[in-house]
């Protein structure tokens, strides 16, 4: 008998590490043997609220002994029905009709549907950089690394992109200020609309507000207020992907808070069901009565027992104020990794909102280039002493920072010394 724990998954799943957690609390993980991980990757951002709260957890086994499933088709599980009051209630007034799936990947299709069907119009524009799913249509939307796409082409058509404002990337490469990067993306846009694809032939503009895959990269106010501003004046429909930034990643409960605006439709996702799977779209009730009945669905979506950990998990949200915590720890961990890149000038940038934060690794000789080894071995060094970080961007050159949002100072310390360790025995 095979000890390989490999043996029977299909290959197509990558692996930083094939530790075995057998239990999670809190910001941790352990294996069979004890042995104690720091999970600063929030399974790619999912268990905000932790490992395991005991307030989901509750809710979990509660609901599981009353009603798994109920096809929305046919009944409307009560817990369903009160997500959707409760979202109604922490989203702006002009999002109040939700739809609910399982992943985020389901959520943009659903998104994506509903702008077509409400404007009558083909065309999507996204970003480069951007990561929307790894579906035939997402994968269409997602430009941030070659391996999303690499074998599956041809693509669906209808998906065009605009450059998106990588401000460090331009600064490092041409010495552009942020403004200079803005306007020189804005005009791109502008000219993306003039020739190949006219606003009422564009359906949305889709954006993460701050990229995920793509560099854990925050897209400036400016460029977020000016994208709002040009889809009120065209009719195409604002877009914004929350599902990894959404549910107090970045400080707040939503990212587009940060810019003061209100998108037409918001995918949610990752953070909502403290790892159990569910995705939602919200709009408001104009938009989605324009989306035909039964032309979208789903066996799973709207699911009791997810809607009932997201339930929990909002409430978890607002009676402990994870967003503010998620604000201030974020403060904090940003201060320590920008006092480590003025001792490191490998640390090319440190950047984000909240708890989602970037760590951005070059060369140090001659003009700074992305160094992808380097990156690596920063995040080898951390996982020899347990602390779990992912990488990221499309030159594999930059580390996320994405701890549960129930992380305390204490706790963010720690684990800037590992880091601090890891840096130092790797440059």
């Amino acid at each position: 008998m095979t000890t390989d724990p490999l043996s029977h998954l299909s290959p197509v799943w990558s692996h930083m590490t094939t530790m075995q957690p057998v239990r999670g609390e809190g910001i941790y993980l352990y294996d069979a043997d004890g042995n104690r991980y720091t999970d600063f990757t929030s399974g790619i951002g999912v268990t905000n609220t932790g490992h395991c709260h005991p307030k989901v957890v509750k809710a979990i086994q509660e609901q599981a002994a009353l009603l798994l499933h109920g096809q929305m088709n046919i009944v409307l599980p009560p817990t369903v029905v009160e997500l959707s009051r409760i979202l109604n209630e922490v989203t702006p007034a002009g999002i109040d009709s939700f739809f609910f799936s399982n992943s985020g990947a389901e959520a943009t299709e659903g998104a994506v549907k509903l702008a077509r069907q409400a404007t009558k119009r083909p065309n999507i524009i996204v970003f480069s950089g951007s990561f929307h799913g790894r579906t035939a249509g997402t994968m269409a939307m997602t430009t941030s690394k070659t391996v999303y796409r690499a074998g599956y082409q041809p693509l669906p058509a209808g998906i065009f992109v605009a450059p998106f404002p990588y401000v460090y990337d331009f600064q490092r490469k041409y010495g552009w200020t942020e403004d200079q990067t803005i306007d020189y993306c804005l005009d791109q846009l502008h000219t993306l609309l003039k020739a190949q694809t006219a606003p009422d032939e564009t359906a949305a503009i889709v954006i993460e507000p701050v990229q995920g895959e793509g560099g854990y990269i925050p897209a400036p106010t400016r460029f977020l207020t000016e994208l709002r501003a040009l889809c009120s004046e065209t009719g195409i429909l604002f877009v914004c992907d929350e599902v990894q930034t959404g549910f107090g990643r970045t400080g707040k409960l939503f990212a587009y808070e940060h810019a003061n605006l209100t998108p037409d439709i918001m995918i949610m996702a990752k953070g909502l069901g403290s790892g159990v799977p569910i995705s939602g779209v919200g709009a408001s009730s104009a938009i989605m009565s324009k989306w035909t009945t039964g032309s979208h669905g789903g066996t799973y979506g709207g699911n009791a027992l997810a809607a009932a950990a997201a339930i929990a998990t909002l409430t978890v949200m607002r009676e402990e104020g994870l967003p503010a915590n998620a604000a201030a720890m974020g403060a904090r961990l940003v201060d320590g990794l920008r006092d480590l890149q003025a001792e490191y000038p490998v640390i090319g940038d440190v950047r984000g909102l909240g708890l989602m934060i970037g760590v951005e690794f070059v060369t140090s000789d001659g003009i700074p280039q992305p160094d992808k080894a380097l990156t690596k071995a920063v995040q080898k060094a951390c996982l020899d002493d347990r602390l779990l970080l992912l990488t990221c961007g499309t030159y594999e050159n930059v580390i996320r920072w994405i701890p549960p949002l129930v992380a305390d100072a204490s706790q963010i310390d720690a684990a800037l010394e590992l880091f601090g360790h890891a840096v130092a025995k790797s440059v």
